[in-house]
C-alpha cells in the first residue's frame, strides 16, 4: 500500500494499482452535519457548503460521504491543485473584504496552508493582494482544479 498525505490531514491509501481510495470521513459531530452540504474542507465540488471552517474537518461524515459516493465531491489534493493552478491567470478581484490585508487568503476559491481557517463564498474576489502573493509563493492553490 502506498500512503499519500494530503492537505489538512486527510490520509488516502492507494493500492499499488492506484484504483481505489480509502478515506476517513470522520464523524457527524459538526454543528452543520446532516444538512446535505459537505462542510469538510478536505473535499471540493458541487456539494460543498457556502462557508467552510477548519474546525469542521472530519466532522461531517454523512454529507461528505454521500456527496463523494454520488460523484459530486472529490478529495482536494494540494500537490495536484498547485500543479494545475496558474496564478498569473487568476482574476483575484479587489481588496474589499473585511479580512483583506491580513496575510491570509480569505477567498473561498483557494485552499492550502496560506488560506484562512474560515472560508466564505461571499469573500470570493475580495482579498486580491493576500491571495495573489500566497499563490505566487506556492502557499495556496485553487480549490476546484
Amino acid at each position: 500500500m502506498k500512503h499519500i498525505f494530503l492537505a489538512m490531514g486527510l490520509l488516502v491509501t492507494l493500492p499499488q494499482s492506484g484504483m481505489a481510495q480509502s478515506i476517513s470521513f470522520g464523524d457527524d459531530s459538526s454543528e452543520w452535519s446532516n444538512d446535505n452540504e459537505c462542510d469538510d474542507r478536505r473535499f471540493y465540488g458541487a456539494g460543498m457548503a457556502n462557508g467552510l471552517d477548519e474546525d469542521d474537518i472530519g466532522k461531517d461524515r454523512t454529507d461528505c460521504k454521500r456527496g463523494f459516493d454520488m460523484g459530486e465531491l472529490k478529495v482536494w489534493d494540494f500537490v495536484q491543485a498547485r500543479a494545475a493552478t496558474q496564478c498569473d491567470k487568476v482574476n483575484y478581484g479587489d481588496n474589499s473584504s473585511e479580512w483583506a490585508g491580513d496575510g491570509e487568503c480569505d477567498d473561498y476559491r483557494f485552499e492550502g496552508p496560506g488560506s484562512d481557517g474560515v472560508q466564505l463564498r461571499e469573500d470570493i474576489g475580495k482579498d486580491a493582494k493576500d491571495c495573489r502573493a500566497l499563490c505566487d509563493a506556492g502557499k495556496i492553490a485553487l480549490r476546484d482544479y
